[in-house]
């Protein structure tokens, strides 16, 4: 859908104006001449920018946006104020408008300052969507009594404060992002964006565009102009995630916005200044990646101010349980299960387990349990194979039938195909598709079986 853009101005010329450029752009406009109607559109349909003259006939545009910033605070307003009322622009950006044209309008600064506000608006919601997930996350990755862990806490206090440039370290699902918001939660620019950005998951040939911003007509489908995250983050944080997995050539490019905080747009000549707050984070051993030509030493030496490792929940056994507990009231709460609990034997043999997937996993297998066990008690033979591995209680025969009479209808049945397919493997050698043909499952089926069991071909 279009973003949708309200224009207030008494004057018919300017709302025209306005709506042409606006609609050339791609956005939708509305309009009206006085702000009392506008507070009536907006009760109809929110708009997601709005443009505001601070001269109008009834309720002036400086009690509309005193209006607007305290019932629709999340929508960004643009107050257009005529020559000599600079001095009432500046009052209406400490009222909270997101910024101010001064007439005569300008186009190109029409087009950018409504595309920064749209994007501003953006991360507002996804921040307020992330500080409840972040409020949550921040408990569940960092919470645990372990030596490691307390370390990590310790850690993001001191860095927190100051503007120091952070490289944090770690496998998959051990909580990297979560530890960087915790320290941008923390800083001085807390109340600004914090903007992330996966580097692995863009194009190679869009990371310049998602980094950096380009300008309309740039390439082929840049049909406006785009802001970039460094200028998203602008006063804020900036974190970029899998750093390792960026080009050498877009490794260039960062090193030098890093040293000088200057750039240009994709397709643009005019130079962008920001003051931004970098914490980068990577699964990788950069060193090894630098000996193998992969990553650029300089760059390497430039993020690496302030190195936090977060360790993998194999290194911090002792907080499984901790992890276990919190995962368990926060499922009960959000969907209504009843609670389960472990026993200690049970408990003894998930800390025995590691944990590939790190606090993530554990996260996954408490709600699998929950799912499964609503309310119950949780022992050993209840476990999934995967978890327990293929040890069965004591006194009864490995993969015995023995074992399967001992569990409850549903461990029962799991159990019984995992054997049942374990041997069946064995049989056909190994070999999947024969597999499928000889026991009538399609393969694609049987493989997502066969991994849900822990069962490997070989």
């Amino acid at each position: 859908m279009k973003p949708v853009v309200l224009v207030i101005d008494d004057e018919e010329d300017i709302r025209f104006s306005l709506e042409g450029i606006l609609e050339d752009e791609g956005f939708e406009t509305l309009s009206c001449e006085s702000g009392e109607t506008a507070l009536d559109m907006i009760k109809q349909r929110e708009p997601d920018v709005i443009f505001l003259d601070i001269w109008l006939t009834g309720k002036d545009g400086i009690e509309i946006l005193k209006i607007l910033k305290r019932d629709y605070s999340y929508i960004p307003v643009i107050m257009i104020s005529g020559h000599g009322n600079i001095e009432t622009a500046v009052q209406s950006i400490k009222l909270g408008a997101f910024d101010f044209i001064e007439k005569p309008l300008s186009l190109e600064k029409v087009i950018v300052t409504a595309q920064k506000a749209l994007d501003f608006k953006r991360l507002q919601m996804e921040n307020q969507a992330l500080r409840s997930k972040v409020r949550r996350d921040y408990v569940e990755e960092l919470s645990g009594k372990s030596r490691r862990i307390e370390e990590v806490k310790e850690q993001i206090e001191k860095v927190a404060p100051t503007d120091a440039w952070v490289l944090i370290t770690g496998a998959n699902g051990t909580g990297k992002e979560i530890v960087a918001r915790a320290i941008h939660k923390k800083s001085r620019r807390a109340n600004r964006p914090m903007v992330a950005i996966n580097c692995a998951a863009i194009p190679e040939e869009l990371i310049e565009s998602e980094l950096f911003g380009h300008e309309k007509g740039s390439f082929t489908g840049a049909h406006r102009v785009h802001i970039g995250k460094f200028e998203q983050a602008h006063r804020g944080t900036l974190f970029l995630d899998e750093i390792g997995d960026m080009s050498l050539k877009t490794q260039a490019k960062i090193l030098r916005i890093l040293q000088e905080q200057k750039f240009e747009r994709v397709g643009g000549n005019r130079t962008i200044e920001v003051d931004v707050r970098v914490i980068v984070a990577t699964n990788k051993d950069l060193r090894k990646e630098i000996e193998e030509g992969r990553f650029r030493e300089d760059l390497y030496y430039r993020l690496n101010v302030f190195p936090i490792h977060v360790p993998d929940l194999r290194e911090r056994r002792e907080d499984i349980p901790i992890l276990i507990d919190e995962f368990i009231e926060m499922f009960c709460k959000e969907n209504g299960y009843r609670p389960i609990e472990f026993t200690k034997d049970a408990l003894e043999i998930l800390k025995g387990y590691t944990w590939p997937g790190n606090v993530r996993e554990l996260k996954n297998f408490t709600e699998r349990m929950l799912i499964m066990y609503a309310g119950k008690k949780i022992k050993p033979h209840m476990l999934p194979p995967e978890y327990k591995g293929t040890i069965p209680p004591a006194g009864v025969r490995r993969g015995g039938l023995e074992h399967i009479f001992s569990l409850d209808f549903k461990s029962a049945r799991f159990e019984f195909e995992r054997m049942y397919l374990s041997e069946k493997l064995k049989e056909y050698g190994g070999n999947i598709s024969r597999l499928s043909e000889g026991i009538g499952l399609e393969r694609s089926y049987l493989h997502k079986k066969l991994k849900s069991y822990g069962i490997h071909n070989g």
